[in-house]
């Protein structure tokens, strides 16, 4: 199975950059970074539509969606690795990750997600959204693979 972070904005060098890579580096599991932009000043509704667009645009064809949104399911480390291994079963090729950009995601967008997680109702910076992905992405993977990284 293959993983895509599809995410609005650009992650620029910097300790963010560098956590993100750390974390990419250790997954086994193939996984592709897209970051897209709307540089164009358009009311939210026009701008999270847009984005949406984009979003889903450099997503594989026929890819499973999860959708990041504070509005969305909470799941424990375990619960989020087991939904990933239901899919890995069900024989999903794709599973791609939604990250919005400030206003989230429009609910077209959610509705044909078929996960919206969210990390809590805090909001989070996006940057900062994609370090805990793939963080817990590492760790979901650990989790299947019965390594104990995920109990330290």
């Amino acid at each position: 199975m293959r993983l895509t972070i599809a995410a609005i904005g650009r992650l620029k060098a910097g300790p963010e950059k560098a956590l993100y890579d750390t974390y990419a580096q250790r997954m086994t599991w193939p996984l592709t970074l897209r970051e897209v932009e709307e540089r164009r000043k358009l009311p939210a509704a026009e701008r999270m539509a847009r984005e949406a667009e984009l979003l889903l645009g450099v997503c594989p064809a026929g890819a499973t969606l999860v959708a990041l949104d504070r509005r969305g399911k909470q799941l424990d480390s375990d619960g989020f690795a087991r939904w990933i291994a239901a899919r890995r079963d069900a024989g999903t090729g794709d599973l791609a990750f939604l990250i919005g950009g400030a206003d989230g995601h429009p609910d077209t967008l959610l509705k044909r997600s078929a996960l919206v997680l969210s990390f809590g109702a805090l909001t989070l910076p996006h940057l900062l959204a994609r370090i805990l992905l793939i963080e817990q992405l590492y760790r979901a993977q650990q989790i299947l693979a019965g390594h104990p990284y995920h109990r330290a």
